[in-house]
């Protein structure tokens, strides 16, 4: 559940938790056209709290809504100055930020002129798939939900009635009595999780699906790459197939939401010794001391509040 706050932006002010509605006939609500974002704030190791990657998550949010012509009314600087303005105004040392653009009431049918809202929404949000996930991994499955070709949506939009496809593979796979669901493409190659990106790892390189494929350009996935090659791993972005991923030594998630997470079973496969490998582990621990630690050897990934 998500704890109640005081404010919330919508629309250029901040509005009291209980006033922030909208109207039934909200065309987004009936048709699912939108877009929307997923940050996170953590307070870091010198007490500071800090935005991971702000600018990068609202250029992507700007980049949906040109993706699904929606004119918004407000500039990227707004939008990145109200995520700021939700934290202080909730006193909130570090949350989860979600900045979302919808299409408001007015006309109803497939094509309408009706105007972009925008609104920043915080809570309190600890581990997605759990604290102990983080440290014992989870257990997965392959989805009967293919995710979509490239030429069906967009997918490098985060819009939301995309996200339909990953609600039936979630559902799925918890049904089933797993944590997480994979999906392959139309293709049959590996994706991506429900809400993450995926990486193997296979004698000691690192290989993740390339953006050509129907997956989600992800932040933390960037992030990931990046800190993987500093910290002198090769990484390859290319296409996995099933058995690849069966027979990887090791695997995890990465997301703002789920951070990165390992991934120690999939189908009932154990994956190299069935625990957080030691690639994921050492990645793991760089990617939480550069958002919450003391290494600020990218200060260009945070928005101090």
């Amino acid at each position: 559940m998500v704890d109640r706050l005081d404010k919330i932006w919508m629309d250029g002010q901040l509005v009291d938790w209980d006033a922030a509605t909208v109207h039934i006939l909200t065309h987004t609500l009936h048709y699912g056209l939108g877009g929307f974002e997923g940050i996170r704030a953590y307070q870091r190791g010198d007490g500071r709290s800090a935005i991971f990657r702000l600018r990068e998550h609202i250029d992507r949010l700007f980049d949906t809504t040109k993706l699904c012509l929606m004119p918004m009314p407000f500039t990227r600087e707004q939008v990145m100055q109200a995520c700021s303005d939700v934290l202080r105004a909730n006193k909130l040392p570090e949350g989860y930020l979600r900045p979302i653009a919808y299409v408001g009431e007015g006309a109803m049918g497939i094509y309408v002129n009706n105007p972009t809202k925008v609104a920043v929404v915080a809570w309190k949000w600890g581990a997605y798939l759990g604290q102990e996930a983080l440290v014992q991994g989870i257990r997965t499955k392959i989805s009967s939900f293919a995710r979509h070709h490239i030429n069906i949506g967009l997918n490098k939009a985060k819009m939301m009635g995309q996200y339909t496809n990953s609600i039936l593979a979630k559902r799925e796979a918890k049904l089933g009595g797993y944590d997480e669901a994979i999906l392959l493409d139309a293709q049959g190659y590996v994706s991506e999780g429900s809400g993450e990106n995926l990486f193997i790892v296979r004698h000691g390189e690192l290989v993740t699906p390339p953006l050509s494929s129907s997956i989600l350009a992800g932040i933390t996935r960037d992030t990931i790459i990046t800190l993987a090659r500093e910290e002198g791993i090769t990484v390859k972005e290319d296409r996995i197939t099933r058995d690849e991923l069966y027979l990887a030594d090791e695997c995890f998630f990465t997301g703002t939401a789920a951070e990165v997470t390992p991934v120690r079973e999939v189908d009932n496969r154990t994956l190299g010794e069935g625990k957080m490998g030691p690639v994921t582990k050492r990645l793991q621990a760089r990617y939480f001391d550069v958002v919450k630690g003391n290494d600020n050897s990218h200060p260009e990934w945070l928005t101090y509040v």
